[in-house]
């Protein structure tokens, strides 16, 4: 059980919350610091101070003063009026992120909730009731409002859950889990809905599985790269080594490691002095991807841990301070840098899947059709992976660049994190499917040359794929090929590609030493 404010929560460990089994507690020593915190607001409001969100309206009603008997509902007033999300719900794992990040944020005692708040977020999560949270209407500042509010509404016993795979009215699903709605507080209504959680939980989501769909483009690549006869040479590590890059060098090494009894590469010189850049490149590409992610990665791992609503209340000094820790912009700058990435991960899939059909490109049979002219081959699935490249590059824009100013505006610089961290997650299907269209064509080329001359890594990765997907013999839909391929590459999760490459967390770290002076 992974208890709360115990330690930092990491995006292993959330990982194992969100995509696992693992329940999650609230330590001992985060109940005394919620309780002495939330002692803390009762005083204030029996002293009649004036606190923003406590008794105050919100944004623009901020020097609106509530009476006393009315602070219960300005909260349910506030959960009512913002819950105005639109479009699609979040899948469930993102929902099941929103839950643990808010219930984490709380946890850290700064934000005048009572335990009893804390613990419903906690008991969704270990029964596995998941809001039906809309995914737009968002302006990452002041903080995700409007879909964290969809969330505080189930924890109220209002709106919708997916409760045992089946999407019902709360109500109905606490009644059979057992457990009874919340009735919100004074500040409790503000600090559920204040904060980033809606674009993390998203951007972690994402993060997760980039870092898979990464290793398995390498892996892919190196399949495209016995395909056609590739040259091994571009990947010698003195070359990458004096290059100072340590993410380049390791996609390099494991490259090299993949192919390492592959009977299909070739050297310089042997049938061509050089590759063209999509292979060549491999490393110098997919390694700056890497370095994306790990700047993702940093960043998400502060914010999962980060105290984001507003105000916040300080035991220690007994101060409670207005301020602006809500806004998105290091999370949207974050997603905004990682579209880049998942763009490019396509971008370099799509230019080898081109010379993998290309007969002006390679001795390959004329786009890999088993009949050429009477049958197409691979003609379209080129086709589909260029648009798939297309349409990323436009998801690409960076959504932080824009602001539109709200609540009469006082809220008046808006981050649009949240629009990021979906354009991400959408972009990232798109160039899972063009990886997996690669994985199509590169198999369907190596299969050409003679599968018995592949490495046996590629080996075994070819004869998993082609139980998902088999040889083209004939033209048939391959619609249903690529997105049968496309769910196969999601569902495989890192730790099955051990027998391939070492995860990254495992691997042997790049010292300065290996670099050449």
């Amino acid at each position: 059980m992974f208890m709360l404010a115990d330690k930092p929560l990491t995006l292993i460990e959330a990982k194992s919350i969100i995509e696992g089994n693992e329940k999650v507690g609230l330590a001992p020593s985060a109940v005394v610091k919620i309780a002495a915190n939330r002692d803390i607001v009762e005083k204030m409001i029996a002293d009649k101070k004036t606190m923003y969100g406590i008794n105050t309206g919100f944004g623009k009603f901020s020097d609106v003063i509530i009476e006393q008997d009315h602070l219960q509902e300005l909260q349910l007033n506030l959960i009512h009026s913002h819950a105005c999300g639109v479009g699609e719900p979040f899948a469930e794992s993102i929902s099941r992120a929103m839950l643990l990040l808010r219930a984490n944020a709380l946890a850290q005692g700064y934000s005048g909730v009572r335990v009893a708040l804390v613990q419903q977020l906690i008991d969704f999560l270990n029964c596995r009731i998941h809001p039906v949270i809309p995914q737009q209407g968002s302006l990452g500042a002041s903080g995700d409002l409007a879909p964290l509010s969809h969330l505080a509404l189930a924890l109220l016993g209002e709106g919708e859950v997916f409760y045992q795979e089946e999407r019902m009215p709360t109500k109905d699903a606490l009644k059979r889990a057992k457990i009874s709605p919340l009735q919100l507080e004074a500040k409790e209504g503000l600090a559920l809905i204040n904060g980033t959680q809606a674009m993390t939980a998203v951007g972690v989501v994402t993060y997760l599985q980039v870092e898979q769909l990464l290793l398995q483009s390498e892996l892919v690549a190196a399949m495209t790269m016995e395909g056609l006869r590739g040259i091994i040479d571009a990947f010698a590590p003195e070359l990458h080594a004096v290059r100072r890059h340590p993410e380049q060098l390791e996609v390099a090494n494991r490259i090299q490691m993949l192919l390492t009894d592959s009977k299909l590469t070739t050297r310089q010189g042997e049938l061509r002095v050089q590759d063209a850049y999509s292979l060549r490149c491999i490393p110098q590409v997919l390694g700056a991807a890497w370095q994306v992610v790990n700047y993702a990665k940093e960043k998400l791992e502060m914010e999962i841990n980060a105290v984001t609503d507003n105000p916040l209340i300080f035991s220690d000094s007994g101060k409670v301070i207005s301020g602006g820790n809500f806004h998105g912009e290091p999370i949207a700058f974050a997603m905004d840098f990682l579209k880049l990435a998942i763009a490019e991960i396509a971008n370099i899939s799509e230019r080898r899947i081109e010379r993998l059909v290309n007969p002006q490109l390679n001795d390959l049979p004329p786009i890999l059709s088993p009949n050429p002219g009477l049958e197409s081959g691979a003609m379209i699935m080129q086709y589909s992976a260029a648009s798939l490249v297309s349409e990323n590059k436009t998801l690409a824009h960076p959504a932080s660049v824009d602001s539109i100013p709200s609540s009469a505006n006082q809220e008046d610089h808006v981050s649009m994190g949240t629009i990021a961290a979906r354009h991400a997650l959408q972009m990232l299907g798109n160039s899972r499917r063009v990886i997996a269209i690669e994985l199509i064509c590169a198999m369907q080329a190596a299969e050409y040359r003679g599968v018995d001359m592949m490495s046996a890594a590629t080996r075994d990765f070819y004869d998993q794929a082609r139980e998902i997907v088999p040889s083209i013999v004939k033209d048939r839909v391959f619609a249903m090929d690529i997105e049968n391929l496309a769910d196969w590459l999601f569902k495989k999760d890192i730790r099955d590609l051990n027998q391939f490459v070492k995860h990254r967390e495992d691997r042997k770290s790049i010292t300065e030493k290996e670099m050449l002076t």
